[in-house]
This record gives structure tokens, sequence and C-alpha cells, in this order.
């Protein structure tokens, strides 16, 4: 698949000086004047604090784009790099109900957080608005994810559950985030890996991280698949058992549990969070949006939170973002056809 961001979304002001005669000279030193004023004004705008910013977060509380708008929301908030940020929840379609609503957005200091679960939702979905349609701003964040089964659960190893599902197929169930995010891929490339087909993955979706904690500690399913920061406290109680863990080494909060790598499954995958603007905005607006964002993820309030929420800082902006976009739509389409989610 080939995406791109059709750059005449955005506006662009040209001037023309015409010059004829004395007259004319006049009418160009008048408008060279006029474009020098209005410059002046342009930056006056753009140096003008944001006052209000509106935090859209596309999913329900309790999970990870939730925890992520919030810690944004009190950071930027404790360092006065906004006057107030208003966080709203819209659930559901892995996010694509969010994005629908950014796009209808008229308020141009309007963040919406986003990452890697969205990219495959908007595919898996065939959503109408999809995210060449917004203004990327930055990629905040990224953590590796974590495969875990209730703490009673008969699977020791990620083997005994990856045997259980080649003897069982859709009888074993894996709980996780929407259909087609991060948590979604991840199982069906550990299948995919083990030579297991895909219509043998029973993969039940939530779009709130809390719910599916719930489908887990009820034992309606037999595994779970989520960020490190969202299952590692309930891993610490005691509460469910990590199996895996999917980057390329093991997590600093979850010590001891290997990779999957390590573990004869040949899979690595890190989620990544980020954020986005409204489409409509221009250069001036999206400046300002991404110079707030640049500030947030220099202080140490956000450090902290990294540290808190164990998220690793994947930090960027302007246009590598916008290039980072375009590529990972392309690969996570790929991915999803390769496992059978997208025909």
């Amino acid at each position: 698949m080939t995406s791109h961001f059709d750059s005449t979304r955005f506006n662009f002001t040209r001037r023309a000086a015409i010059a004829a005669g004395a007259a004319g000279v006049v009418l160009a030193m008048s408008a060279c004047a006029g474009g020098a004023s209005g410059a002046a004004a342009g930056q006056s705008a753009a140096a003008d604090p944001i006052k209000k910013l509106s935090i859209i977060v596309p999913a329900n509380p309790g999970g990870g784009w939730d925890q992520t708008g919030r810690a944004i929301q009190a950071d930027l908030q404790s360092n006065k790099f906004v006057t107030s940020a208003q966080v709203s929840n819209i659930g559901g379609g892995g996010g694509t109900n969010g994005l629908a609503k950014l796009a209808t957005e008229k308020d141009a200091n309007t963040l919406m957080v986003m990452g890697y679960v969205m990219v495959g939702a908007v595919e898996t979905n065939a959503a109408k608005t999809r995210l060449e349609d917004t203004t990327p701003i930055a990629r905040l964040t990224e953590e590796p994810l974590v495969l875990v089964v209730p703490a009673s659960s008969k699977y020791q190893s990620v083997q005994d559950l990856v045997d259980d599902i080649k003897a069982n197929g859709k009888g074993v169930a894996i709980t996780g985030g929407s259909a087609g995010g991060a948590d979604h891929i991840l199982a069906g490339q550990i299948l995919k890996s083990q030579g297991i087909a895909s219509d043998k993955l029973n993969y039940i979706g939530y779009s709130g991280g809390g719910e599916s904690i719930a489908a887990l500690l009820g034992n309606k399913v037999q595994a779970g698949i989520s960020g490190v920061g969202e299952y590692a406290e309930q891993v610490k109680a005691g509460k469910v058992r990590a199996l895996a863990v999917s980057g390329t080494s093991e997590a600093p909060a979850l010590p001891g549990v290997k990779p999957l790598k390590d573990q004869g499954i040949d899979v690595v995958l890190t989620n990544w969070r980020g954020v986005v603007a409204p489409g409509s905005i221009d250069d001036a607006q999206k400046a300002k949006l991404t110079e707030v964002v640049t500030k947030l993820h220099s202080s140490e309030a956000w450090k902290a939170t990294l540290a808190k929420n164990n998220w690793d800082d994947a930090f960027l902006a302007g246009d590598g973002f916008k290039t980072f976009l375009t590529e990972d739509i392309a690969k996570v389409k790929t991915t999803l056809t390769e496992i059978g989610l997208v025909k």
C-alpha cells in the first residue's frame, strides 16, 4: 500500500508584488510594509501560549491511551505549559470513533492520543477517516507487550499455551486491546511463528484495559496481552502470571520475565504512542502544538512519568514523525494481511 499525506490539506499564502511605474512602486512598498506587519502579527499569534487544550482519548478509561492522555494533561498543567487541559474519552472501534470525532473538530488546540493500535484498527475496520487525514505532531513513547495468564492457569510457559492452541484452536481465548491493534497482531504473530493457522486464533478485544483485566481475573479467557505498564501491577500482586515480554530484552518492570525470542518464539514487537491534531489546522497552529509537546517531553515531570509507567522515550516530532507514520501504516497493513486480519 502506498500511503502519503496530502500537502493540500495545509494552507499556504502567496504574496505577489506588482510594480508598474511610480504608482506601482508605491503599491509594492505598501505591500511590503503590510507583509512585515502581518508577519509580525503571525509571529505574535504563534508565540501566544495555549490557554485551553483539548485532549481526545479514543478509548474507554483504564487503558494505555487513557493513561497517556491523563499523564499529558497532568504534566502540561503542572508545568503551566497550558492554563488548562481537558480530557474526553471516546471509546470504540480501536480508536476509529475518536478519529472520526477529530475529523470534525473545529478547535485548533486539540490533540488526540493514538499509536500502533490505531494504525491497525483503521485497516481492520476499513475506517472512512484515516490517520492520513490528521496532522502528525509527535511520537512520545513505546513499550513492550507482556503475555500473561491467570494466576491459577495450567500454563507455565509460552510453549504450554501454544501447544494448547494447536490442540484446541478457538477453545483457547486470548484477550487484549481492540481488534487489529498491537495486542491482536502479537497474538497472530506468535501463532504464525509456530505454524498455526490464523483461523485458530480466538481473540477477544476490549477498548479499555480495565475490561481485559476483569476478563482475566474472572477466568473468562485463558491468556491476555497488553502493554507492560498496564499489567505489571497485577503481575507483581500475583493476580496474573507473566509468561513472556515482546521486546528484545527483559522489561525493567518485570525482571526475570524472558522475551519471546529467548523462548523459541521468533517475534519482537513494541507498541508506540503519540499525538496528532486535526487535519484542518494551519502551519502556525501546528507549530504551536508541536512546541508545547516538545516542552512537555523536555520536562522533569514527563521524565518521571515515563519512569513511573515503564514507558520508553521514543520522542519524534514534526516531519520525522510524519514520515515514520506513513511508513508504519504500510508495514502494519502488510502484517495484518499476512496473519489474515485484512484481506
